[in-house]
């Protein structure tokens, strides 16, 4: 493999493992506010850590947690990226958003922040995100950035109970003034392992929704952790359809895409919980390029089952979390793909 045929271009920094809420689908299982475990790395290592990445590659360092703007120097860390040219953004629950928070991510940097919001019924929200009035706060904190002028974008977990609610949700997304909307596929890991998903069919029956939706929405639509999408778009528009150019693969892991743990371990993403080094022991640059882990998932060829064989395996490749999670193993079949039961 050529130096630099894989580069990183979105990473996705847990800062932090506290919370203020308690959502069913954690994967990083996070922790309320003081009660976050020892070790998480110190504004010098989080800058070290920075300078290591930017040193080879200029990816967007998504800045998450648990829910970052606990973390006292995250304005300090979102600057200091932003200063040596990462393009940087936030996740976040959107709870603790205000002007004043608003106008201080503007000044540090940050580009744009994802707020999730999972239902229109406040109840089904709070629900699943474990605190009454949290979807209150986080519209709350979407209109914040609307009036300060910061781009954010709403991010909505797929789950049976909000289901139907889906069609609907896009056009308050659009009345909120969003840049664009992530509808995100449930991974059973962490928090969620015992969550009961969409059927395969319904999982499907959304992505083809999503495709024919996309051609006409004003904003952004993407589906995550549903590389299937990128099949479904081959089927309907061909090789020159614009969301093929515009994702270039369904399953990003390791090829342009991986975790960094608040502790400073790298996974493949947030939903595959296979460490392949730490950034306290060995460089970010060299775990990214030497990785066993990460050069298996790589190659296409080494996949199993339907995904093995499947004409789609390059710009799908499945969602190797939900294999690993199912099966056991990282290049075992999509256990959620209706495809692949077909081949």
């Amino acid at each position: 493999m050529k130096d630099g045929e894989f580069l990183p271009r979105l990473i996705s920094w847990n800062t932090t493992y506290e919370c203020n809420l308690r959502c069913e689908h954690c994967y990083i299982d996070a922790v309320l506010p003081g009660n976050a475990p020892p070790g998480e790395l110190s504004t010098g290592e989080a800058f070290k850590l920075i300078d290591d990445i930017a040193s080879f590659s200029k990816p967007i360092l998504i800045l998450s947690g648990g829910e970052p703007l606990l973390r006292k120097d995250i304005y300090d860390i979102a600057s200091y990226g932003s200063s040596k040219g990462l393009r940087i953004v936030m996740g976040t629950n959107g709870t603790l958003i205000d002007d004043e928070v608003v106008e201080r991510l503007k000044d540090a940097g940050v580009m744009r922040v994802g707020i999730s919001i999972d239902a229109l019924t406040p109840s089904i929200h709070d629900h699943f995100r474990g605190v009454e009035g949290a979807h209150h706060a986080a519209i709350e904190g979407a209109k914040a950035c609307k009036r300060g002028g910061l781009s954010f974008q709403i991010h909505t977990t797929i789950t049976r109970d909000n289901y139907q609610e889906i069609p609907d949700m896009m056009d308050f997304v659009l009345d909120l003034g969003a840049d664009a909307f992530h509808l995100f596929f449930l991974v059973p890991t962490g928090r969620g392992e015992d969550l009961v998903d969409v059927t395969p069919q319904q999982y499907e029956d959304m992505l083809v929704f999503l495709y024919e939706r996309s051609q006409s929405f004003p904003i952004e639509l993407k589906a995550v952790c549903a590389p299937q999408f990128m099949r479904i778009a081959m089927e309907r528009g061909g090789k020159d359809d614009p969301q093929l150019k515009r994702f270039t693969k369904g399953c990003l892991a390791a090829t342009a895409y991986c975790r960094i743990k608040p502790d400073g371990e790298v996974n493949p993403c947030p939903y595959l919980p296979v460490n392949v080094g730490n950034v306290r022991d060995t460089s970010f640059e060299i775990i990214w390029k030497e990785s066993k882990v990460l050069n298996e998932l790589r190659n296409p060829d080494l996949l199993e089952g339907g995904c093995g064989s499947c004409r789609y395996r390059t710009i799908c490749g499945g969602c190797r979390a939900r294999a690993y999670a199912i099966n056991g193993s990282y290049l075992a079949e999509e256990p959620w793909c209706v495809y692949a039961d077909r081949l």
